[in-house]
């Protein structure tokens, strides 16, 4: 078997076997593949896509190129979410301590950006002293003690996922659905997570850009979870602006750290609790969704979620008085206020526009294993369907320099649209996706 051969039939059409997978993902895992071929397989895996049964093979072929947790110790029922990704996405940073504070332990493996879509561990990093590079006995202790933690892969949970992953970065083949579906299910089902709740997010900044390609994606998903007895919720989340006001690592650190207090924005508070309390549904934490999100708004509005996440970052070694002075934060030299060019109100605020603006920011990787300034970023001081004046103030850059700033705001003004009258913006939940459903 060789592996010009698969990707000649994978260019094609063909449906690979089972074996063929295996082959190609232990090859790649092993580096008897290198990342040319696997550059190429993966593109024609974007234009030819895959069967559910080929994305369940493929799933498992990177389970299997490495070793699995077991987290059954830590109590009946062990949950995880992950996001499909988006701008301004950090949920975790609120969802995490939110469940955990409510009884239920939180496993997360975690990614970095891919393309203008945000990383977990991104913005974690930004935190000092903060390590995500932990051993999987340091991982089960920190639940065990804290209940919960986010880790990136080590070179022994699905390493084939880690390095396609980091490879896709740069291809142009993230928006795959199999190689998505593929990534998250693997790294879920490595981790030992018995529940997972998928935020598959839906829009101009999402991978999915309608609802029917997130539903597939998610019930693609759904369908491999099932097939290794893991219970699975998706949920589908509007991803055509930013979600919340702060694109950027450390400033999405202190808008999370704002949730937490009861603060933050509006869209991000609704969503972070959505999420939530599907996973204390999943969980067996709540018997209602209505039961769930008044147990969690109690959580965060009295401060016990807060206090949850100081203790779980110094326990992976970050300094938890970030909480009280978000100054100990990387902070950009250059902060640029971009007014609003005309009255009326926003009509649209494109993620996509934004979040690319982001990376030449620097937030995010145009090349793989570049390095990213955690200080940079934007954070917007209004939305879609809010009124602004002429002049008001539209957004703010954190930059390195004075022209990346103005470079930045050119691009960000032709991302918005403007109209005379009311708009309402898309809705912030399209669709839950349950087993019951």
């Amino acid at each position: 078997m060789r592996a010009v051969d698969l990707i000649e039939r994978k260019r094609d059409g063909c449906e690979l076997t089972t074996e063929e997978i295996l082959f190609f993902i232990q090859g790649y895992a092993e580096d008897r593949i290198p990342d040319y071929q696997t550059a190429a397989w993966a593109m024609a895996v974007l234009l030819r896509g895959m069967t559910v049964r080929e994305t369940i093979d493929l799933t498992m072929a990177m389970v299997a190129s490495g070793e699995t947790l077991s987290l059954r110790r830590l109590g009946p029922v062990v949950v995880d979410k992950h996001s499909t990704g988006g701008v301004g996405d950090k949920t975790t940073l609120v969802v995490g301590p939110l469940v955990a504070e409510a009884g239920l332990p939180v496993a997360k493996m975690s990614g970095r950006g891919l393309g203008y879509s945000g990383g977990t561990l991104d913005k974690l990093e930004s935190i000092p002293g903060f390590r995500v590079d932990l051993s999987p006995e340091a991982f089960y202790n920190i639940i065990a003690e804290h209940g919960m933690a986010v880790v990136s892969q080590t070179a022994d949970l699905a390493p084939a996922d880690g390095k396609l992953y980091a490879l896709r970065d740069v291809t142009g083949t993230v928006p795959s659905l199999p190689l998505i579906a593929s990534s998250i299910m693997s790294k879920k089902i490595a981790g030992g997570a018995d529940a997972i709740v998928l935020d598959v997010k839906v829009g101009r900044g999402a991978f999915m850009e309608t609802v029917t390609q997130a539903r597939e994606l998610a019930q693609r998903m759904i369908d491999i979870g099932h097939g290794v007895q893991r219970r699975v919720t998706a949920v589908l989340a509007d991803m055509n602006q930013p979600l919340g006001l702060a694109i950027g690592n450390s400033l999405e650190i202190i808008e999370a750290i704002e949730t937490l207090r009861g603060n933050g924005p509006k869209d991000l508070r609704e969503h972070c609790l959505t999420l939530a309390a599907e996973m204390l549904l999943l969980g067996q934490k709540a018997d209602t969704p209505e039961a769930a999100r008044e147990h969690l708004g109690e959580l965060l509005d009295t401060g016990r979620a807060l206090e949850r996440f100081r203790r779980w970052v110094a326990a992976q070694s970050g300094d938890p008085d970030i909480v009280n002075d978000i100054m100990r934060l990387p902070q950009a030299p250059v902060q640029h206020l971009v007014a609003a060019p005309r009255s009326g109100h926003i009509a649209r605020l494109d993620a996509r526009t934004c979040g690319l603006a982001a990376v030449t920011l620097g937030a995010g990787r145009e090349v793989k294993d570049a390095p990213i300034d955690p200080s940079v970023g934007i954070v917007l001081h209004a939305k879609v369907g809010d009124p602004v004046e002429a002049g008001e103030p539209l957004l703010t850059i954190h930059a390195r320099t004075q022209e990346e700033a103005q470079a930045a705001g050119r691009r960000l003004l032709a991302g918005y649209g403007w109209s005379d009258t009311a708009v309402q913006p898309e809705p912030l939940i399209h669709e839950i996706l349950r087993e019951d459903s």
